[in-house]
C-alpha cells in the first residue's frame, strides 16, 4: 500500500505539491492523472527518496523508502527508461541491480524472458530503441518480485503489441494482490487498464474515483429522435426531465433513464427512431475536471 500524507514540495517560491494526500491500495491498478506540471513525477520521486519533501511524507507499506535495506525487493519502479548506462548490456545492468539487492541471478534471466528481451540480453543498451529501454526498465522494476510497483508513462515508445502487453502486465500484477500505481497521459489506456483514478492538478488532489464514476459525473444525457419531437418533449418535461433540442431536431434528455423515456413514449403512442445514451469519454471528463489546473496551455489560432 502507498500512502501520501499532506505531502508538500517547494522549489524556491514554486509549490509543486500542496498538502497532497491519497492512498493506493493493493489488488488494483490505480491510474495517476494530471496535466503537465501537476506534480505526478515529483510525487513518485519523493516516494522513492529521490527528492526530499518540504513537509508531509510518502510511505510504502508504512515505511519510508530510505529505511528499506533491500528496496527493490519491496518496491519496483520505472520512472525514466533512459536512466541506464549505455555501455552495459541489458544482462549486466540487471545483474548489478540484483547483486546490490541480494536477488538471485536466476531472477535476471526470468525477467528478461518476461519482458521479451532474452534474445538481446547481451547487446549494449546504448543501441536499444526507446521501446526496448521501456521493457528493460520494466524488467528492473519486476526484478525483486516486489509487492508495490510504480510506473511513469511505461508505454512510451512501445508498438501496439507492446502497449497491449503492458496493459495485460499491469492488470495481472494487480490480480496477484500487488499495489500498482500507473501514471500516463493516454486516456484510452487508462480507460482499459485502471481500476481507480487519482487525479491531481497544481499539486493538489482533484478527485479519487473510478473510470465509470468519472464518466457518470459528466453525463451527456440521452439522445432521442422522434417524428413527433414536440409532443415527446412535453411528455418528458411533465415527467421531470430536462430536454434540449439540437439543431438537427434531436432531443437531448437529462434526468430520465433510457427505459423511462421508452415507457413514456409508448404510453403516449409516440414513435421513437433513436434512443442513445451519451456519456462522456474518460478524456472528455478528465479535460473538464482539470480545466482550471492546466499550467501550460497552447495558444489558439
Amino acid at each position: 500500500m502507498i500512502e501520501i500524507m499532506r505531502l508538500t514540495k517547494r522549489y524556491g517560491e514554486k509549490t509543486v505539491l500542496d498538502e497532497l494526500s491519497f492512498q493506493v491500495k493493493p489488488g488494483l491498478v490505480t491510474g495517476f492523472l494530471g496535466p503537465n506540471g501537476a506534480g505526478k513525477s515529483t510525487t513518485m520521486r519523493v516516494l522513492l527518496g529521490l527528492d526530499a519533501p518540504t513537509s508531509g511524507q510518502g510511505l510504502v507499506n508504512g515505511r519510508r523508502y530510505a529505511t528499506m535495506r533491500h528496496p527493490m525487493r519491496e518496491v519496483g519502479a520505472l520512472l525514466d527508461a533512459n536512466a541506464v548506462h549505455g555501455g552495459r548490456s541489458a544482462l549486466d545492468h540487471l545483474r548489478c541491480l540484483a547483486r546490490g539487492n541480494r536477488i538471485g541471478l536466476s531472477r535476471v534471466t526470468d525477467v528478461l524472458e518476461q519482458v521479451g528481451l532474452a534474445g538481446v540480453a547481451r547487446r549494449r543498451v546504448g543501441g536499444f530503441s526507446l521501446g526496448m529501454r521501456q521493457r528493460l526498465g520494466t524488467a528492473a522494476a519486476l526484478l525483486g518480485d516486489p509487492g508495490v510497483l510504480m510506473f511513469d508513462e511505461p508505454v512510451n515508445g512501445l508498438d501496439p503489441e507492446g502497449v497491449r502487453w503492458i496493459r495485460h502486465l499491469m492488470r495481472s500484477l494487480a490480480a496477484e494482490g500487488r499495489t500498482v500505481l500507473l501514471s500516463s497521459h493516454l486516456m484510452s489506456e487508462m480507460e482499459l487498464t485502471a481500476d481507480r483514478l487519482v487525479i491531481i492538478g497544481r499539486g493538489r488532489l482533484v478527485t479519487e474515483t473510478t473510470v465509470g464514476e468519472l464518466a457518470a459525473r459528466h453525463d451527456r444525457g440521452v439522445l432521442v429522435r422522434s417524428p413527433r419531437a414536440a409532443e415527446l418533449t412535453g411528455v418528458l418535461e411533465a415527467a421531470g426531465a430536462r430536454v434540449e433540442t439540437e439543431p438537427d431536431g434531436g432531443l437531448v434528455v437529462r434526468g430520465l433513464a433510457v427505459a423511462a423515456i421508452g415507457d413514456l413514449a409508448a404510453g403516449g403512442g409516440l414513435a421513437l427512431h433513436e434512443v442513445t445514451p451519451r456519456s462522456a469519454s474518460l478524456e472528455e471528463a478528465y479535460m473538464e475536471l482539470t480545466a482550471d489546473s492546466v499550467e501550460y496551455r497552447a495558444g489558439g489560432r
